[in-house]
């Protein structure tokens, strides 16, 4: 098996990438490469729908859903794990908070965000996800 180097960053965005225990960093770069899984492993849990969705405000958020925003020319992207919305390594609660700890300023996250919810192809600004 060949060996790879890859900064603290890029190591802490692979970790909140990996959608369960059992998945490997390797897993993580090969679905973001868009390569077949290598051996479709049917183990229980490994599923995007296998953990808890993060619930705000009334709006459940499945595991899995990608999250992303562009701030000041630059994409800053989140995926919700474990019941909560992971960006850059920190858990939030809400989405405005997520958003606040990268515009330093405060941010009606709820504008700030879109998601792409698992199964589907087109991104949402989570606004309309609200009743």
């Amino acid at each position: 098996m060949a060996t790879i180097e890859v900064d603290f960053e890029v190591f802490k965005e692979l970790t909140v990438r990996r959608e369960s225990e059992s998945m490997t960093e390797n897993d993580v770069i090969r679905l973001l490469l868009g390569l077949d899984d290598q051996a479709s492993k049917p183990t229980a849990g490994n599923e995007m729908t296998g953990g808890n969705p993060w619930v705000c405000k009334g709006v459940a958020f499945p595991h899995g859903t990608e999250f992303r925003a562009t701030y000041k020319g630059q994409m800053y992207t989140g995926l919700v794990a474990k019941g909560a919305l992971v960006v850059q390594g920190k858990r939030f609660t809400s989405p405005s908070s997520a958003a606040v700890s990268i515009t330093g300023n405060p941010v009606n996250g709820w504008r700030f965000w879109e998601c792409l919810l698992p199964g589907e192809k087109h991104w949402k600004v989570i606004a309309e996800l609200r009743n």
